[in-house]
């Protein structure tokens, strides 16, 4: 049995052979998961039901198994503020580069060689689509 908050296989095994520079799509209950991304990223369905399993937990469990140096979403229109956008910089802190894109570029991020796991979940709030870069992990002499 495995000991630590991420247990999912698929999961686990798509980390595991990204690397440094490596792409994670959180993808809301609106992406397009099969069209969306690219053909050999690993797709891993989550979104059981309407909110079920949601963006904030995912992504709990991504960072207890992987460093994140970047997160990359979509510009939301200038009179719409996501309240979930907050949420992902507060799990993220200071230390993750934060970045917003026009939807096609976003899209079609999403849509390169780079991005190694893509997971479905049941989030239905808007804008809630999350790219995250993988990181390096450091060793504990290392201060860079």
């Amino acid at each position: 049995m495995l000991n630590s908050k991420l247990i999912h296989p698929e999961i686990l095994q798509a980390l595991a052979g990204s690397g440094h520079f490596s792409q994670v799509l959180i993808a809301d209950g609106n992406y397009p998961l099969l069209s969306g991304t690219n053909p050999n990223t690993k797709r891993v369905f989550l979104n059981l039901a309407p909110g079920t399993v949601g963006a904030l937990e995912v992504l709990e469990a991504i960072l207890s198994a992987a460093p994140v140096q970047e997160a990359t979403t979509m510009t939301p229109p200038d009179d719409f503020h996501p309240d979930i956008h907050d949420q992902y910089k507060a799990m993220l802190g200071d230390g993750v580069q934060w970045t917003e894109m026009e939807r096609w570029s976003f899209y079609d991020k999403i849509k390169s060689t780079d991005t190694t796991l893509a997971i479905a979940t049941g989030e239905q709030r808007r804008f809630a689509n999350l790219l995250l870069t993988i990181g390096v992990v450091k060793l504990p002499e290392e201060s860079f």
